[in-house]
C-alpha cells in the first residue's frame, strides 16, 4: 500500500477544522501521513489541530509563509511516495485518495486532480456546482479552471487530460516533484500564493510528465480565498469580480500570472502580448495601485533563468 502525505497549510482556519480535518482521518486509504503547516494563525487553529488530532505533525515557523513556502516546508519533510495537498476549506469524499492513486498506475502521471465542487460552509451543504475539473491554458497565456460555475453533469468525466491541476486538492508523484525541484522548492516561493498550482503543472509537462483530471474523485470547496467570475466572460464581469478583491491579491495575480507565463513558455506568442496590453491598459485606469507591484516582477524576473535550467 503506498504511503501518503497528506499536507494542509493553515491561516486562521479554526472553523473548518473539525469538517475538513474528520474528513482526512476517515479516508479508507488509511496509509497517511497528516501534516499540518500553521501560517502564523491567530484564531486557535494550532491548538484545535493538537488537541483533536494529536497524530498530525505540526510545522509552525512564526510567520505567514503564504502557499508556496507554507506547502514546500510540509513536502520537505513529507515521506510518502505521494503528496496530497488538501486546501484548509476543502472536503473530500472517503475514497478521495484511494481514487486518485489508480491514476498514478501509468507511471507517465506526474500530478492528478479530483471534481472538485463547490461547498456551502455557511450552510454546510455540498452542492453540484464545479470548482473546477483541472486546468486549461489558451494560447494566450490565460490559465482557467475547467467548468467553474457551471453545474456538473459529467460534461467533463471523460476529459482526463488537462494542463495543469489546482493546488487545492492535487495529488503528486513525489519522485516527479524532486525532477522539477529548485533548492529547496517544489512551488515556486517568488509567487507566494496564486498561480504557483499552473507553474508547477508547466513544468512537470515540461519534464515530460502528464497532468490528469480523475472525475471519481470528489471534493468539496468552500473557496474562502475570494470568488470566482465564473469565466470573465465579458469586461463587466472581470470588473465586477476584480473589485471585489484586496489590492494584495490583485498585485499576486497580476505579478504572477506573467512569471509563470514567461518562465515556462518556449516563445512569447502575439496573443499574449495582446492580451497584456489590454491588461495593462485596464490596470493603469482602473487599479493604478496594482501597479505598485511592478519592481518586485522586475526584480524577480531576474532568476527566471536559472529556475528554467532545472527542467
Amino acid at each position: 500500500m503506498a504511503k501518503v502525505s497528506v499536507i494542509f497549510v493553515i491561516y486562521d482556519a479554526r472553523r473548518y477544522i473539525p469538517r475538513v480535518f474528520d474528513a482526512v482521518m476517515n479516508q479508507t486509504h488509511q496509509d497517511l501521513e497528516v501534516i499540518a503547516v500553521i501560517n502564523k494563525s491567530t484564531d486557535g487553529s494550532r491548538e484545535e489541530i493538537q488537541k483533536k488530532y494529536p497524530q498530525v505533525k505540526i510545522i509552525d515557523r512564526g510567520k505567514n509563509l503564504g502557499f508556496a513556502e507554507g506547502n514546500n516546508a510540509g513536502i520537505l519533510q513529507a515521506t510518502g511516495e505521494f503528496i496530497q495537498l488538501v486546501n484548509q476549506d476543502l472536503i473530500l469524499e472517503p475514497n478521495y485518495v484511494a481514487e486518485m492513486l489508480q491514476a498514478f498506475a501509468d507511471s507517465g502521471v506526474a500530478a492528478a486532480t479530483g471534481k472538485l465542487l463547490r461547498y456551502d460552509f455557511d450552510n454546510n451543504q455540498k452542492t453540484k456546482i464545479i470548482d473546477s475539473t483541472g486546468i486549461t491554458m489558451s494560447s494566450s497565456g490565460r490559465a482557467r479552471d475547467r467548468g467553474q460555475m457551471q453545474l456538473d453533469a459529467g460534461q467533463f468525466d471523460g476529459q482526463p487530460d488537462v494542463f495543469a491541476v489546482s493546488g487545492a486538492a492535487a495529488m503528486y508523484r513525489k519522485s516527479a516533484l524532486e525532477k522539477v525541484r529548485y533548492k529547496d522548492e517544489y512551488f515556486d516561493q517568488d509567487f507566494f500564493m496564486y498561480w504557483e498550482d499552473v507553474d508547477l503543472s508547466w513544468r512537470l509537462n515540461r519534464a515530460g510528465f502528464k497532468n490528469v483530471y480523475v472525475p471519481a474523485a470528489i471534493g468539496y470547496h468552500g473557496r474562502t480565498a475570494g470568488q470566482s467570475a465564473g469565466g470573465y466572460l465579458h469586461l463587466f464581469k472581470f470588473i465586477r469580480h476584480h473589485s471585489k478583491l484586496s489590492r494584495q491579491i490583485r498585485r499576486w495575480n497580476y505579478k504572477n500570472h506573467i512569471l509563470m507565463y514567461l518562465k515556462n513558455t518556449p516563445r512569447v506568442s502575439l496573443l499574449f502580448v495582446l492580451r497584456e496590453a489590454v491588461m495593462l491598459g485596464y490596470i493603469a485606469v482602473f487599479e493604478p495601485s496594482t501597479l505598485g507591484v511592478v519592481p518586485e516582477l522586475l526584480r524577480q524576473m531576474k532568476s527566471l533563468k536559472d529556475k528554467r535550467k532545472v527542467n
